[in-house]
């Protein structure tokens, strides 16, 4: 077990380390186990690149957008999969994972079609709506759940003791749901912040985020840039995680696919 751990490191974290190294390496030429010449160069290269720091922007732009907005739809059907009750409500909730169970490509190409004959190709919208294809699951399925951990017991309380409907949601159900809506609307951020493909196919030239800009730095700058550029977008995500972490490590992530 302990040789198992043991790789299990070396492989998470080896290109981990590799890719600090190389975002400091002026010159690393092999067989050399570290770099000849350190320089930091590559940090102020890529930090004051004009165009990068664009992509920041917009990277920063585009994803809350995407969020608030996969919020404002997902959360009241995520309510109403928890607490009501319909023909087909469990097929609609299975079928969200419709966008994952195809390669995305496939889809994106499919909806660029559709935001072509409507105008939306290289556009602010377009953009968002090819992202929000990657935060509709997370932001349905684990505040469902949420919400339906909630006992309904709580609820009739607060509504015997004269609470209107809105006021029992309020200060009863939401409270209790929050961390599971919290997670979720940290995930939809990190998924929306992260998208490249949908993004460079629907917003290039004009739109391009952080990650699509990766593709240009691996193909016409030295690796030392895009080391750098790596860990600059990994920073959000990291800082995020940490964030959320108690939460999805009491299980707030993992309710959301265990609906009964």
């Amino acid at each position: 077990m302990s040789i198992f751990l043991v790789v299990l490191g070396v492989f998470i974290l080896g290109p981990l380390i590799i890719l600090c190294v190389w975002a400091f390496a002026g010159s690393w030429f092999y067989p050399a186990l570290l770099p000849q010449t350190w320089t930091l160069s590559w940090w102020q290269e890529i930090l004051l690149n004009a165009d990068i720091g664009h992509s920041i922007i917009l990277s920063f732009i585009f994803a809350p957008v995407v969020t608030l907005l996969s919020a404002a739809i997902c959360l009241p059907a995520a309510y109403a999969f928890a607490r009501g009750s319909f023909p087909g409500q469990r097929v609609f909730l299975v079928s969200l994972f419709a966008t994952n169970a195809f390669p995305k490509m496939g889809l994106y190409i499919t909806m660029a079609g559709l935001l072509y004959a409507f105008g939306l190709m290289n556009t602010f919208w377009g953009v968002v709506l090819v992202q929000m294809l990657n935060t509709v699951v997370v932001m349905t399925w684990i505040p469902t759940a949420a919400f339906a951990a909630v006992p309904r017991e709580l609820e009739d309380a607060a509504r015997d003791a004269g609470a209107g409907l809105w006021t029992t949601f309020w200060r009863v159900t939401f409270p209790l749901a929050l961390p599971g809506i919290l997670v979720a609307l940290i995930l939809a951020f990190l998924a929306a912040f992260d998208e490249a493909q949908g993004t460079f196919l629907v917003g290039a030239p004009d739109y391009l985020t952080m990650p699509v800009q990766m593709y240009t730095l691996v193909q016409n700058y030295p690796q030392q840039a895009a080391a750098v550029f790596s860990i600059v977008l990994s920073i959000p995500s990291f800082v995020l995680l940490l964030l959320v972490r108690r939460y999805i490590i009491g299980g707030s992530l993992a309710a959301g696919f265990h609906l009964h």
